[in-house]
C-alpha cells in the first residue's frame, strides 16, 4: 500500500472518528502524526515536530487571552454599545459593516490573519449579545478579509502578482482583485440569506454570566477600559503598522492589563480556547508533515497530468481547495502557481482566468476550523455549544470545498478558454 493512500486514509479515520465520537480531532491527529509518521513515512521526531505550528498557537492563545481580558473588564461590552449606536440601532448590519472592515484593511496590505484576529473577537461579541448568527457573523469577516486580499498592495495579491511575474505570462491586477472581490461578496451575500436567521447552537451560559460580572457598558469608559483601548489601539499599530508578531503583542497587553486589575482578571486565562488550539495544532502537525514528506507535492502532481487542460484546471482548483482547508494557503499559492505555469504555456487557458481561480479557490476555503481565520471564529464564540458548532463550521466549510472551486473555474477559467 502506497504512503499516499495511507496518509490520506488516516486523514479520513479520524474526521470519521473525531465527529462520531467525542474525542477532540486534534489528539487522534498527534496519534496519527507519530504513527504514520514514523511508521510509514520515516521521519524522526525532530522532522514531525518541525511542523507544529508555532506561530498559529502563539496567535490564538495571546488574541483570545487579550479578548477575554478586555470582555472581564466591559470594555468588548463598551464597544459593541458603540458599534451599534454607529449603525444606528440597525444590528442587521453590523456583518456587512464588519465585512467592509475586513475587505478595506487588507485592501490596503494588511495580511488577511491579522485583520481577523482583530475583527473576529469584536464580531463573536456583537453575535453574542445581539443574538446574531454567530457563523454568519465570523465567516463575513474572513470572507471581507479575502474579498480585499488580492488589491496590489495587499499581502496576497503581491505574492500572486510577483509569482507570475517571475514567468512569461501576464494577469492584471484590476482582474485578480476585482475576482477576489466579487466571489467573496457573493459568497457572504449567500451566507447572509440563508443563514442569518437559524439560531446558533445554544449551550450553558452559567460561566458566561461571570465573564459579564463587569463594570456597565454604557456611558463613558473608566480608566480600566480606557487603558484596554489604548492597548488594543497599540495592539493594531503595532500588527499593521510595524508587522509585528500580533499573538506576542496581545499577550504583552494582556499581561499588562492582568497586572493593573489583578482582582478582576484572575482567571482572565480561562478565555483560552485550549480545545480549539488542541483540535488545530493536531490537524496542522499532521498535514505538515504531509507536506514535508512530498504527499501533497505528489497529489498536485498527479493531478496536473490528468489530460484535457479544462479538466486539469477544474482538479487543480479542487486540489488546492481540499488542502487549504488544512494548511496554508500562502504556502498553497506557492506552490501551485508555479505548478500551473506549464499547463498555461501549453494550452488556451486564460492565465488571468486560471491564476484568479486557483488564488480564490485557495483561499474562500479558510473558514476551515483548520485554518488560522477559522480557528480564530471557533475559538472566540461566546454561549453556544462549541462542539455543534465546530461541525456547522466544517458542513459551512465542506460546501464552499464542494461548490467554489467549481463556481471559480466556470466563472474565470471556461468563459475565457
Amino acid at each position: 500500500m502506497s504512503t499516499e493512500v495511507i496518509s490520506i486514509g488516516a486523514l479520513l479515520v479520524m474526521f470519521v472518528v473525531g465527529t462520531i465520537l467525542p474525542i477532540n480531532l486534534g489528539i487522534l491527529a498527534f496519534v496519527a502524526t507519530f504513527a504514520v509518521g514514523t511508521v510509514s513515512l520515516g521521519l524522526t521526531e525532530d522532522e514531525i515536530f518541525e511542523g507544529f505550528p508555532v506561530d498559529l498557537f502563539v496567535t490564538i492563545v495571546g488574541v483570545t487571552y487579550l479578548f477575554s481580558v478586555a470582555r472581564r473588564n466591559g470594555t468588548i461590552d463598551w464597544l459593541v454599545a458603540a458599534g451599534v449606536r454607529l449603525v444606528r440601532g440597525k444590528v442587521a448590519l453590523i456583518p456587512w459593516v464588519l465585512f467592509l472592515v475586513a475587505a478595506t484593511l487588507t485592501a490596503f496590505g494588511t495580511f488577511t490573519p491579522a485583520a481577523v484576529a482583530i475583527l473576529v473577537p469584536i464580531a463573536m461579541n456583537f453575535a453574542y449579545r445581539y443574538k446574531i448568527n454567530p457563523l454568519v457573523a465570523g465567516m463575513m469577516v474572513i470572507s471581507g478579509g479575502h474579498a480585499g486580499a488580492f488589491s496590489p498592495l495587499a499581502v496576497s495579491g503581491a505574492l500572486v502578482l510577483g509569482l507570475v511575474d517571475d514567468t512569461t505570462l501576464h494577469i492584471s491586477p484590476v482582474t485578480l482583485f476585482t475576482a477576489s472581490f466579487v466571489i467573496n461578496l457573493v459568497l457572504s451575500l449567500l451566507t447572509y440569506v440563508f443563514l442569518a436567521k437559524r439560531p446558533a447552537p445554544p449551550a450553558d451560559t452559567a460561566h458566561e454570566t461571570a465573564d459579564d460580572e463587569n463594570p456597565a457598558a454604557s456611558g463613558r469608559p473608566d480608566w480600566r477600559q480606557w487603558l484596554t483601548l489604548a492597548s488594543l489601539l497599540a495592539l493594531v499599530v503595532g500588527a499593521l503598522g510595524f508587522r509585528l508578531e500580533i499573538g506576542f503583542l496581545a499577550l504583552v497587553a494582556g499581561a499588562l492589563l492582568s497586572l493593573v486589575d489583578m482582582a478582576r482578571q484572575e482567571k482572565a486565562v480561562d478565555g483560552i480556547s485550549w480545545s480549539t488550539l488542541l483540535l488545530v495544532a493536531g490537524m496542522m502537525t499532521y498535514i505538515a508533515m504531509l507536506e514535508k514528506a512530498g504527499i501533497i507535492e505528489d497529489i498536485s502532481h498527479h493531478a496536473a497530468g490528468l489530460g484535457a487542460p479544462l479538466l486539469v484546471a477544474l482538479v487543480l482548483c479542487f486540489t488546492v481547495a481540499i488542502t487549504s482547508a488544512f494548511a496554508s494557503s500562502t504556502a498553497i499559492l506557492t506552490a501551485i502557481i508555479p505548478l500551473a505555469v506549464p499547463l498555461l504555456l501549453s494550452s488556451h487557458l486564460s492565465a488571468a482566468g486560471l491564476i484568479a481561480a486557483l488564488a480564490v479557490s485557495t483561499t474562500i476555503v479558510d473558514t476551515s476550523p483548520f485554518s488560522t481565520n477559522g480557528a480564530l471564529v471557533l475559538s472566540n464564540a461566546r454561549g453556544i455549544d462549541t462542539r455543534r458548532f465546530y461541525r456547522q463550521i466544517i458542513g459551512y466549510t465542506g460546501g464552499i470545498v464542494a461548490l467554489g472551486p467549481v463556481v471559480a473555474w466556470g466563472a474565470l477559467v471556461l468563459p475565457w478558454s
